[in-house]
């Protein structure tokens, strides 16, 4: 089966950039984080996370990962 790309880092970073919106809903766009090894650090998948925090102090995560 050939390598397929896939898309998490795009993916990821687009919703980051579309939660930083001017209508001040999102006071807070956390980091992307990678999926890593706990102490070894290297890549576990391509699936990557983030914390939003909405104007009304409620916290969300949002995770992008291929199935």
């Amino acid at each position: 089966m050939p390598n397929i790309l896939a898309y998490c880092d795009y993916i990821a970073d687009s919703i980051a950039n579309a939660m930083s919106d001017e209508h001040q809903l999102i006071d807070y766009v956390g980091p992307i984080e990678m999926d890593l090894h706990p102490t070894d650090g290297y890549m576990l998948s391509t699936k990557k996370s983030m914390s939003i925090v909405d104007s009304n102090g409620k916290q969300y995560k949002v995770t992008v990962e291929e199935v």
